[in-house]
C-alpha cells in the first residue's frame, strides 16, 4: 500500500532559494511574510482599510497580558475574517481520539506495558479519523496535561479542515510523508522531523507519501518551549535557527467545506462555503514550526557515569512547578559512548514522572530486543524500569571503548502526571503480553562475599 494524491497549491510568499524555500528560520522569533506585495501593513496593525481588501485579526495563543517574554499573538489580514468560517455547529463522534480525563475503571494502567507498531488497515483514513489515542493526563478543562496518540493516515483530508481549542499538536512522523496546510503557511514533515501545530490553528492534512504512521503528542497545558540550558551555556541541545517557520500562502476557493473544532474533548463540524486558508500577510510569533532530528546536538559524560536522560530534552512545556514540566519531549539518537568505569545505558529505575517512549527507526540499546521501530512503551510513576537481561550482560562485561551508539532514534513524552491507557491501547493495539518477562530471567548475584562480580 503506497498512496498518494496531489496536494492542493496555494499561493505562497516569495523566500529566498535556498536548501529551506518556503520556510523562515528561528524559534519564538516575532515573523513578519505576506504571499501578495503590500499586502502587510506597516507601522501599526490595524489600519482604517487594509490592502486588497482584507480583514485585520488578531489570533492570541497567550492571554493578553502574559508577561512580554512570554506573550503570543499573531496578526492576519485575510480575505474573510474567523467568523465567517464558522456557522451552526452539530456534534461528530471520532470514537479513537479520547481527552482526559478518561479513566476506565475496567482498563489497568498500572504497570510497565509495550505495544508493536499498530497496523495498517485498507481503509481510507485520514488525520482524524486516523488518529489512535494510547494514553491520556491530566484535565483539559482545567488545561493541565496531555494525550498520547497513534497516527494512521492513508487519506488527504478534501475539502475538510480542523483545529483544536484544547491543544497544541507535537506531531513525530514515524513513516510516510505529510503536508500540513496551515492558515499560516504549508509544512511537509517526514520522519526525523517534527511539528508543532498551536492551539487554535486550522489547518489540512494530505498524503505526499503514504501510507503514514505517527506519534502525536497533544499538550493542553503551556507551549512547548526549549529548555534552559543552565551550566550548559548556550549552545548545543536544540538551537532556535534550525526551527523553521513557513512562509504566508492562502488559497481562494469558492468550495462547500467542513471545519471540524475540538473543543474539550467534544468534536464538533460545520459547513462553510470557502476555504478558511485565505491569510494572505501576517506577522507575530505565534505560529506552526518544524525541526529537523538530525539538527539536535546531545550532550553527555566524556569521564565516568552519566546525567539524567532529561539532559536530551528537545522540548519542554512548564507545569508552573519549577524544574517539573507538565511534559517534556526527550530525544535519545546517534551519540558516541566514552565514559569509562560505567554502565552505560539507562539505570534501573523509577520515578515520579510517567515515561511514553516510542521508536522512529533502530534499534534502542537499553531494550535490543522487542522495541521495534513505530513500536511504544509506558512505564508509569514509580513503575521500576530498565535494562533487560540481555542488555545488562552485554553492557556489564563490554570492553568500555569509545562506541559509536549508531542507527538508533526514540523518543519519550514524560509527563508528571499518571497516564492512563485508553480501551483501544488496553485491547486493540498489538500490546506485548509478555513485555514484562524480559526482567524475569535477572540473576541474584549477590553471595556476601567482597569483589566485583
Amino acid at each position: 500500500m503506497n498512496r498518494r494524491s496531489a496536494p492542493r497549491e496555494m499561493i505562497r510568499a516569495a523566500s529566498p532559494a535556498g536548501p529551506h524555500e518556503g520556510y523562515m528560520p528561528g524559534f519564538g522569533n516575532d515573523f513578519e511574510t505576506e504571499a501578495l506585495p503590500g499586502a502587510l501593513p506597516q507601522g501599526q496593525n490595524s489600519p482604517q482599510k487594509c490592502n486588497y481588501g482584507l480583514y485585520g485579526e488578531q489570533m492570541s495563543g497567550t492571554a493578553f497580558t502574559a508577561p512580554s517574554h512570554q506573550n503570543e499573538r499573531t496578526w492576519c489580514y485575510r480575505i474573510r475574517p474567523s467568523v465567517k468560517h464558522t456557522s451552526r455547529f452539530r456534534k461528530i463522534e471520532l470514537p479513537y481520539w479520547k481527552t482526559a480525563p478518561h479513566v476506565k475503571e475496567d482498563v489497568i494502567s498500572l504497570g510497565q506495558y509495550r505495544w508493536d507498531p499498530v497496523p495498517h488497515s485498507q481503509e481510507d483514513l485520514t488525520w482524524l479519523s486516523g488518529m489512535r489515542t494510547m494514553t491520556t493526563a491530566g484535565d483539559v478543562n482545567t488545561q493541565v496535561g496531555m494525550a498520547s496518540h497513534i497516527y494512521l493516515v492513508t487519506a488527504s483530508m478534501e475539502d475538510a479542515y480542523f483545529f483544536s481549542a484544547d491543544s497544541e499538536l507535537l506531531v513525530v512522523p514515524q513513516e510516510g510523508k505529510l503536508r500540513f496546510s496551515t492558515e499560516l503557511g504549508i509544512i511537509d514533515l517526514e520522519p526525523k522531523e517534527i511539528a508543532i501545530i498551536p492551539r487554535g490553528l486550522v489547518y489540512r492534512v494530505e498524503v505526499l507519501d503514504g501510507p503514514c504512521r505517527g506519534f502525536v503528542c497533544e499538550n493542553y497545558g503551556q507551549k512547548f518551549q526549549l529548555p534552559g540550558r543552565g551550566p550548559i551555556g548556550a549552545n548545543c541541545m536544540a538551537n532556535r535557527r534550525d526551527f523553521k517557520t513557513p512562509v504566508a500562502a492562502y488559497e481562494d476557493r469558492e468550495v462547500p467545506s467542513t471545519l471540524t473544532i475540538k473543543w474539550c474533548g467534544q468534536f464538533h463540524e460545520t459547513e462553510i462555503g470557502h476555504s478558511p486558508l485565505d491569510v494572505v500577510a501576517w506577522h507575530g510569533n505565534y505560529a506552526p514550526v518544524k525541526y529537523d532530528l538530525r539538527t539536535y546536538c546531545p550532550v553527555g559524560a566524556i569521564l565516568f557515569d552519566h546525567p539524567d536522560p532529561s539532559i536530551f530534552t528537545v522540548l519542554t512545556a512548564p507545569s508552573g512547578v519549577e524544574g517539573t514540566a507538565n511534559i517534556d519531549f526527550v530525544l535519545f539518537r546517534e551519540r558516541w559512548m566514552v565514559a569509562e568505569h560505567t554502565f552505560r545505558p539507562p539505570w534501573y529505575h523509577k520515578n515520579i514522572m510517567s515515561e511514553l517512549m516510542g521508536n522512529i527507526y533502530g534499534q534502542y540499546d537499553a531494550k535490543p530486543q522487542g522495541f521495534v521501530p513505530g513500536g511504544m512503551s509506558l512505564h508509569n510513576m514509580m513503575m521500576p524500569h530498565g535494562p533487560d537481561r540481555n542488555a545488562f550482560e552485554g553492557a556489564s562485561n563490554a570492553d568500555l571503548k569509545a562506541e559509536k551508539l549508531d542507527n538508533t532514534m526514540a523518543f519519550m513524552f514524560e509527563t508528571r502526571f499518571p497516564q492512563h491507557l485508553t480501551e483501544f491501547a488496553a485491547t486493540e493495539a498489538p500490546l506485548q503480553d509478555d513485555y514484562i518477562d524480559c526482567w524475569s530471567d535477572l540473576e541474584k548475584k549477590f553471595d556476601g562475599t567482597p569483589g566485583v562480580k
